[in-house]
């Protein structure tokens, strides 16, 4: 199994010409040029997932095999899993089967030159797959606290069984990866807890005003539509996304019967207290310590009604001083804010909305970010508008019509023309979303 014998490797070399030996020494010399290569590319590659197949790619030319399958412990269902794998998708079976199962469950490496001679194998997934499994090579995956959480395996190494080496070489670099699997796993659970927060806090002003619940998530959801035809990074498209969830945050602290007021038209001092809401979400949000990402998340949600010829609020800020991201969440807010229903009326119709913004482009709204709103799809805007309402279904065939035409193009008038039209289609699907919103008052 090993190409090492007792004595060290120094003393086998010293003063011989043997071929083996020289040929122990190239490849000896390649294990550890694929290790440093490996171990560059783990401080380069944050996408646990590019990372996971660039060491398997390695690993699998440098142990001259077939395929490599990193499997993850699935604690809830106690299945072991697949995170990457060479030639197939995705392979699960219960976490105490197998090859795999075993060193799982052991802790220990596995080296097994023929797969079906060995009690532990589980040829269920051959079968399954269609593939033919020969020699085995299985390291374990260990975190910080020295507990297994998964296997690294790579299968039917050419021409004979694994070695020594293989087995050293895979021994390292599994303990590379599963820092790297750890790392993401913890940053996956810090994630899910920052998205479970900001919910909770979006939901916090929902539950204030069950009439425009909803609204921080429909512009959210603008917000993204209109990142990606902007093409920003993202982390742009993140921290805007964030930014939009928590716009609002500031009407926490806005008195009931100023929030909740039918009127069109507050009092003087009642619109003081409305407009203060900007400020007061960045005042709210600006101690909570947000990833670097995600730093400007307080000042773009604060600025959602701004201006660009400065007649906005809280600051009164102009063109180029309204960071971009603001800008587009100025667009969102204030489309959805006229295209949803409110106390003192009910909502404008689509094409009365984006002929005002439209009217507002380069005094008002920034013109890149108007075009982006007009070219959402009327699909998207349906879903969007009904929250994903699963009552509210549309046909294939209507779908791909739909899906064909931005909400910019209705409002020119293209498609709009003939009893089946796609905008006949767009103002009926359209009228039944406007009667659910009153069916829900």
């Amino acid at each position: 199994m090993s190409t090492f014998s007792e004595e060290t490797r120094d003393q086998r070399l010293e003063g011989s010409s043997h071929p083996a030996d020289k040929a122990e020494e190239v490849f000896e010399r390649d294990w550890l040029a694929v290790f440093y290569k490996v171990a560059l590319s783990i401080s380069r590659e944050l996408d646990l997932a590019k990372l996971l197949w660039l060491i398997m790619d390695e690993v699998r030319s440098a142990l001259r095999a077939d395929r490599c399958t990193v499997f993850l412990l699935d604690e809830e269902r106690r299945e072991l899993w697949s995170l990457a794998a060479h030639g197939e998708r995705e392979i699960r079976f219960p976490a105490d089967r197998g090859i795999a199962g075993y060193v799982l469950r052991t802790g220990r490496m596995l080296n097994i030159p023929d797969a079906y001679q060995d009690p532990h194998f589980y040829p269920e997934i051959d079968q399954k797959t269609g593939y033919r499994t020969r020699s085995i090579l299985t390291a374990p995956l260990r975190n910080r606290v020295g507990e297994v959480i998964g296997v690294f395996q790579v299968l039917n190494k050419e021409g004979g069984p694994f070695t020594r080496v293989d087995e050293l070489l895979l021994d390292a670099i599994s303990g590379l990866a599963a820092t790297q699997i750890e790392n993401a796993q913890l940053y996956a659970e810090q994630k899910r807890f920052l998205e479970g927060t900001i919910e909770a806090l979006a939901n916090t002003i929902d539950a204030r005003d069950p009439l425009t619940a909803g609204h921080s998530k429909r512009v959210a959801l603008l917000c993204v539509d209109m990142a990606q035809r902007l093409e920003l990074s993202e982390a742009e498209r993140e921290t805007l996304r964030i930014a939009a969830l928590l716009h609002d945050f500031g009407k926490i602290g806005v008195r009931d019967d100023i929030l909740l007021s039918k009127s069109d038209r507050l009092e003087p001092e009642e619109l003081i207290v409305m407009r203060d809401h900007p400020a007061r979400t960045r005042k709210i949000l600006e101690p909570i310590r947000f990833p670097k990402r995600l730093r400007d998340v307080p000042i773009v949600a604060s600025l959602h009604h701004e201006r660009l010829d400065g007649s906005g609020y809280p600051d009164g800020l102009k063109g180029e001083e309204i960071p971009f991201l603001a800008r587009i969440l100025a667009v969102a807010d204030v489309f959805d804010a006229m295209t949803s229903r409110r106390t003192y009326r009910e909502p404008m119709h689509i094409l009365q909305v984006l002929q005002q913004i439209e009217a507002g482009k380069g005094t008002l709204y920034d013109p890149r970010c108007v075009e982006a709103l007009a070219g959402i799809s009327a699909l998207r805007f349906l879903e969007i508008h009904t929250n994903g309402q699963p009552d509210f279904l549309i046909p294939e065939d209507h779908r791909a019509a739909l899906g064909a035409v931005s909400i910019g193009e209705f409002a020119r008038g293209i498609g709009r023309q003939g009893e089946n039209g796609v905008g006949r289609l767009f103002e009926h699907y359209y009228r039944v979303a406007l009667q659910g919103e009153l069916a829900d008052e």
